[in-house]
């Protein structure tokens, strides 16, 4: 199998659009790992992203009577940049099918780019539907984002610059995984030429397609939901030719948590003054994930910045998950005496840790009950964070730790003291919505009118997907109806009313 794209790769002409970009050493990350860490530079293309190599060669590789026609891709990003700029520089006519969603500095790249830009539905899937309706409506020619064999030899020309820049020992290669267009060429290329380097491929936990299809030894299932953090890996199913290849061809699957993301972000700003995208993270992710869970030394270890192509607004939400992701950040749910003093004891037990934050707000009961503060403490590693918890429960503390609960870190945080003591049939759930004009209206007033909107709390994270948090007041009888209109909503969401956090922070009690 990997024989078959040699040819292919060493046969891609991409450089009159695409560049050769540097492999640089990560320096202070591998003084901290203890590893030399070597980071390719795919960020620095043209669009950003290594998706202009197969944009472009399979552009080349079409017969003039196709190009002819027109071309045409459903892409929410990278993959509709690296089209339009290569179907610009060949006089190509190019049509980019987007979600409703995207943000317009991706919308607007592309059309300054010469491409005509048709913005359908409010997902991936709806877009990618529109496009195959316009190529039966206008004979277009549809360009995969990643399941071509052309555009899979483009994208292989990285390990092709990869091993000639650094053609010394090299121990293993981590790559990001979303359709496996990238990976697929890259271990396909690196297998042939050095198959005693180890290729590792790296998923988001929350769309970790290529692990489902792994462990099941079929691509057959389709993942029910999708993480949107990373959106450029964001596939529910793992590419027909891109598993045939990888299946055959990588070493293992690691997957790694949005915190993960952000901390690799936060490295690779701090070694090239750069700011990667989340999908251009991932690879740098599962990198450090396997050095700390291998514990491996003075090895030559290599990934993928894989693009660059974020919203500065999201710069926020990924600043606040970083310190977690890198394990210097506990956050805590603690039970203190409700009385005079008792903060400050609290913090002469932690001695000389920082706090990061604090979240308090009397809740009734009077002096002699029980106050619950949410509290981020700094810590310097997971076992730190052990360590620290079990020290405060010997000393008295009845802790929670929320440094994993997803809801807690969303939207917890910014509601502590919200509690509403007269509810007594409240429910709490969790949604994803398109982060779309109109779509907080429309979600509003699908839920308002029969039950009573109790709690609700939403942020604006600079994603294509706002992230909401409702209480409803609805009684043990009608629960099946809201569970009902909520599956016709089809939003993702999470069903939260038995959270620790809500329990300690937000309910009745």
């Amino acid at each position: 199998m990997p024989k078959s794209y040699i040819k292919r790769i060493l046969d891609a002409r991409i450089y009159d659009v695409a560049t050769e970009t540097p492999l640089d050493p990560m320096r202070q990350l591998s003084h901290r790992l203890g590893n030399r860490i070597l980071l390719k530079r795919e960020d620095l293309q043209p669009v950003f992203s290594f998706k202009i190599r197969g944009a472009y060669n399979k552009l080349l590789q079409l017969p003039a009577e196709q190009r002819a026609k027109g071309v045409i891709c459903a892409s929410a990003g990278n993959h509709a940049q690296g089209l339009a700029l290569g179907a610009q520089r060949l006089g190509v006519r190019a049509t980019i099918v987007m979600p409703s969603t995207t943000p317009a500095i991706k919308v607007n790249a592309v059309r300054m780019r010469g491409a005509e830009v048709v913005l359908y539905g409010d997902t991936f899937d709806e877009a990618a539907a529109r496009a195959r309706e316009l190529v039966e409506e206008r004979g277009l020619v549809f360009i995969h984002p990643y399941d071509d064999p052309d555009v899979i030899a483009g994208q292989g020309t990285v390990a092709m610059e990869l091993l000639r820049q650094h053609p010394g020992n090299l121990d293993a290669v981590f790559i990001p995984v979303g359709g496996g267009g990238l990976a697929a060429g890259m271990a396909a290329y690196i297998k042939y030429v050095r198959p005693e380097i180890k290729v590792y491929a790296v998923e988001p936990e929350d769309a970790a397609c290529l692990k489902l299809a792994m462990d099941d030894g079929n691509r057959a299932r389709r993942l029910p939901q999708v993480g949107l953090f990373a959106d450029g890996v964001a596939v529910a199913q793992i590419g027909e030719e891109t598993y045939r290849v990888l299946r055959e061809t990588i070493d293992g699957v690691i997957t790694v948590t949005t915190d993960e993301i952000c901390a690799a972000i936060k490295d690779i700003f701090e070694d090239t003054r750069s700011i990667a995208e989340p999908a251009g993270a991932v690879g740098l992710a599962g990198l450090k994930k396997y050095v700390d869970e291998s514990g491996c030394e003075n090895a030559a270890l290599a990934t993928v910045c894989s693009g660059a192509n974020t919203n500065f607004d999201r710069l926020r939400y990924i600043s606040e998950r970083t310190e977690i992701g890198e394990k210097r950040e506990a956050v805590l749910a603690v039970t203190i005496p409700e009385k005079a003093g008792s903060y400050l004891q609290f913090c002469r037990d932690l001695g000389d840790r920082s706090i990061t934050e604090f979240n308090y707000r009397f809740a009734g009961g009077g002096a002699g009950g029980d106050a619950h503060i949410f509290v981020g403490i700094q810590v310097t590693t997971d076992s730190d964070r052990q360590q620290l918890v079990a020290r405060l429960r010997e000393q008295g503390y009845q802790v929670e730790d929320f440094t994993e609960n997803e809801m807690a870190k969303l939207h917890i945080r910014h509601l502590v003291g919200g509690r509403a003591p007269d509810l007594e049939s409240e429910v709490v759930y969790r949604f994803e919505f398109p982060e779309r004009p109109g779509a907080l209206r429309n979600f509003l007033e699908q839920l308002a009118g029969r039950w009573n909107i109790t709690l609700f709390h939403y942020r604006n994270h600079g994603a294509a997907y706002g992230r909401v948090l409702v209480g409803l007041e609805v009684t043990a009888a009608e629960r099946p109806a809201l569970n009902a209109l909520l599956e016709q909503l089809h939003y993702p969401f999470w069903d939260e009313t038995g959270n620790p956090a809500y329990r300690l922070f937000l309910s009745r009690g």
